[in-house]
């Protein structure tokens, strides 16, 4: 499958790269702080809206002047390309996608971006407009010869570690087809349930290195504002953000890859995740957990390997359904962790029964192409009898009774 895909290494500039690059990160920021400003007058002032094209012909004009002649050393590409993602979370905004654009700060991530008209890339090595030498990149993986890189970002986080991003036109090996199906359960007790009966413990990466934080948090808070040691225990404190960021990204990942390779439909309960953090109590687990970015790398990975992936309705009762009659009880304590259905006596883990109910009401999604809400489960819809996998986008040959 044709798609667009990103390959991230860490590189270790040397001293005349990392003086370029702090170089292009100042103007990057710079010039999309200025411009944000400079949209964000005119609208207020004028209720004139300045795009893409306005703000072009702004930094032609900024870069003449005495003042800011020194946008003129580095690269004219990234300034353009942070132009065009001022212009992307604008057009965020009035979607409703994403809150109002926010102006960037020094000690926050940098990053800039080149095009094809700035990098040079004979499949070894990687040089940037503005720099005599490559890259020193730690190549972690090799990038397929087939791979067409089109843009490249590089970066600095927090922690003082560099990085490098090829975006690269890629074919992905697609991956046998399967008949397995799987449901997926998100909480807390345990990170994932599936509906094959497997809990994944939550790892709680954030919980187990809290107290080492806090700790190096105080340290900070004493510091004086300025001075060496104050950079150097910041420094610190974000390395150990960024380690748990790390631990938790790979952990995402290996169960994610694993889910898509082993099953051809993946359920998942779609989950408010900003309104649940709005529980005080939770809130902090709830973001260790990292559900939104578990689901979001499930649902671009099914994309790349032809699997099907389906969120269902937030409001569909999962807990409280039995997944073997379909009756719903009227109310499931939380604290109530194991019940028995009163219509058939059968006896279910709340977290196991949810997943299966999960996967139940996503293989009805497919086959009707319907979303599943309480209102609209009646008799026809809680029990399809003998929906074929051929209605399904995966074409198996094979049929399967289907209880919801």
């Amino acid at each position: 499958m044709q798609t667009k895909r990103a390959y991230r290494f860490r590189f270790y500039p040397t001293p005349e790269q990392a003086i370029t690059l702090a170089r292009t990160f100042g103007c990057v920021r710079v010039v999309y702080n200025h411009m944000l400003s400079l949209r964000s007058t005119a609208w207020a002032d004028r209720q004139e809206h300045l795009g893409y094209h306005a703000t072009s012909a702004a930094l032609t004009a900024l870069k003449k002047l005495p003042d800011y002649a020194w946008l003129n050393e580095v690269s004219s590409v990234p300034l353009q390309q942070t132009l065009r993602h001022l212009q992307t979370a604008f057009v965020g905004f009035f979607a409703k996608r994403t809150g109002y654009p926010r102006f960037k700060r020094k000690d926050g991530p940098q990053s800039a971006e080149y095009t094809a008209s700035a990098f040079r890339w004979d499949g070894r090595s990687l040089k940037l407009a503005k720099m005599a030498e490559a890259l020193p990149i730690r190549w972690s993986r090799q990038i397929p010869k087939a791979a067409k890189v089109t843009t490249v970002t590089v970066s600095k986080d927090p922690a003082g570690r560099y990085f490098v991003s090829l975006l690269c036109d890629d074919v992905v090996a697609q991956k046998a087809p399967t008949s397995k199906c799987v449901g997926i359960d998100l909480g807390l007790s345990h990170f994932a349930v599936l509906s094959t009966g497997e809990k994944v413990d939550a790892p709680q990466i954030f919980r187990k290195h809290e107290a080492k934080l806090a700790k190096l948090q105080r340290r900070l808070a004493r510091k004086q504002k300025g001075s060496a040691r104050r950079a150097k225990a910041k420094l610190t404190v974000a390395k150990l953000h960024a380690k748990i960021a790390d631990t938790r990204r790979d952990f995402l990942h290996q169960l994610s890859t694993r889910l898509i390779h082993e099953n051809q439909v993946i359920a998942v309960e779609s989950l408010s995740v900003s309104s649940m953090q709005k529980n005080r109590c939770l809130a902090k687990s709830i973001g260790d957990a990292g559900w939104a970015e578990f689901v979001r790398q499930l649902e671009y990975k099914a994309r790349w390997y032809r699997r099907e992936f389906v969120r269902v309705d937030r409001w569909y009762p999962s807990s409280k359904r039995c997944h073997v009659c379909g009756h719903v009880l009227p109310k499931l304590p939380l604290s109530m962790r194991h019940w028995s259905c009163p219509e058939c006596n059968a006896d279910h883990d709340r977290d196991i029964n949810a997943a299966h109910n999960v996967l139940a009401a996503g293989l009805a999604v497919l086959a009707h192409g319907e979303t599943v809400r309480p209102e609209c489960m009646n008799d026809d819809v809680r029990r399809l009898d003998s929906v074929k996998w051929e209605s399904l986008s995966f074409r198996e040959e094979s049929s399967q009774q289907i209880l919801l």
